[in-house]
């Protein structure tokens, strides 16, 4: 990634009346200054003619000079809210790129903020997750992300280890001083106290990073007992095939809804049964595995017939409109009339609300700082454990370094192209 002046478009693509274009470096003083003719006065928007260096006219647009280090990369910034023709924009483009000016890589505007001290890794992710939200939930999730609430939690937890840390030096260095023993008591008191808080963190059920990458439902059931109908009728479009030939379904179908704030991908899936067929059997080898690994099943049976109450999730009795006596335990529908739709999506959107909704402090959302933490807790649990005092303190050492990856205090380099090349251009 190259430390100059980039530039790339902001906005989305396809037809629009405005396309932002970012600009961010060293140079983009000198580079608005020949576009405009003079600089414009600081983080006001103002409209002026962009001319290339032959003086043509490129467009009359509105222009935004912010200069660092107050501006988002914390860099000498611009942006140029041009027409939004595609003609138009490529001109510009082409004049930029031409005094020297390099495109702009996934997520380099964002990766320049965090290099220079604009943002933390954690709030960095966050950028991508808001830019990414469908749904309020995660919306609401991303901005306290932001905002720093979960970067501020894992600041906090360094802090404390970094003055237990200096106590165990202090053990270490002046072995012979007769220090109380209440320091070495406090000391691991504040170990034992710091890895239970982080293990009570990480035991969350993966609520964050189920709401940040959304939900898996399966739908199972044996063949031709109307799933395909169901899933139809859940997302109001034809998603899948309906026919009332048994094992027309043979590979997983899926589809992205909504259900209670929270996006919930909805898995059509073979019809289970033991076939010779080597193709439908494979059809329900996958559907058994896509199960397996579920966040919630939807078992479907039809109307009046048997069923196993042990099983998993949620039974849904289908066809209630050729079967309206019912069993208990299950839940009856009709894909057909619509009778009971509204109570199955109630019922949808409660388990999705009640996998993701989470109170207290801000949940983890990336298994990326899960892995960190795991590690920060293995090493506390080790100086806990350590007789040796050299061995504690490197124990400490070790595991508030594992703290330090996840903000990006230490040792992130290595990760940061994993991270940043999901972005958008532009961001």
């Amino acid at each position: 990634m190259s430390a100059g002046t980039v530039f790339a478009l902001a906005s989305g693509a396809g037809r629009a009346a405005i396309a932002v274009l970012r600009i961010s470096g060293p140079d983009s003083e000198a580079v608005l200054t020949a576009l405009c003719g003079s600089l414009p006065p600081p983080r006001r928007a103002v409209v002026r003619a962009l001319r290339d260096a032959g003086g043509e006219l490129l467009d009359r647009a509105m222009v935004l000079w912010i200069p660092g280090p107050g501006s988002y990369t914390g860099e000498d910034s611009a942006e140029l809210h041009l027409h939004a023709g595609r003609a138009v924009i490529d001109a510009v483009a082409t004049t930029l790129a031409n005094v020297g000016l390099q495109p702009a890589e996934p997520g380099e505007f964002t990766r320049r903020a965090f290099l220079n001290g604009k943002l933390d890794l954690v709030s960095a992710e966050a950028v991508h997750d808001l830019v990414a939200a469908e749904t309020d939930a995660q919306r609401r999730q991303a901005l306290r992300q932001l905002e720093g609430a979960l970067g501020d939690l894992y600041r906090d937890w360094s802090d404390r280890l970094r003055i237990a840390l200096a106590r165990q030096e202090a053990l270490i260095d002046f072995p012979d001083e007769d220090l109380p023993p209440e320091v070495e008591a406090d000391l691991l008191a504040s170990v034992r106290s710091l890895r239970a808080e982080i293990e009570g963190h990480l035991d969350d059920n993966q609520r964050g990073e189920r709401l940040r990458e959304g939900l898996f439902f399966a739908i199972t059931g044996a063949p031709n007992v109307g799933k395909s109908s169901l899933i139809n009728a859940l997302t109001e479009r034809d998603v899948a095939i309906v026919s009332p030939t048994p094992g027309t379904t043979r590979d997983t179908i899926e589809t992205r809804v909504v259900l209670g704030d929270v996006p919930v991908t909805l898995v059509d899936t073979a019809g289970l049964r033991e076939s010779a067929d080597p193709i439908e059997a494979e059809g329900v080898r996958r559907a058994r595995a896509r199960a397996s690994s579920a966040d919630f099943v939807i078992t479907v049976i039809e109307a009046g017939s048997a069923f196993d109450p042990a099983v998993g999730g949620l039974v849904v009795a289908n066809k209630i409109d050729l079967c309206p006596e019912q069993r208990p335990y299950v839940l009856p529908v009709s894909a057909l009339t619509g009778a009971g739709l509204s109570d199955l999506r109630a019922r949808l959107s409660a388990q999705a609300i009640a996998l993701t909704q989470s109170s207290g402090p801000p949940p983890l959302t990336r298994a990326r700082h899960r892995t960190a933490l795991r590690e920060a807790a293995r090493w506390l649990a080790d100086a806990e454990d350590a007789i040796e005092p050299e061995l504690r303190g490197e124990a400490m050492r070790l595991a508030l370094r594992a703290l330090g990856t996840i903000t990006g205090q230490v040792g992130v380099e290595q990760i940061l192209d994993s991270i940043f090349r999901q972005f958008c251009i532009g961001k």
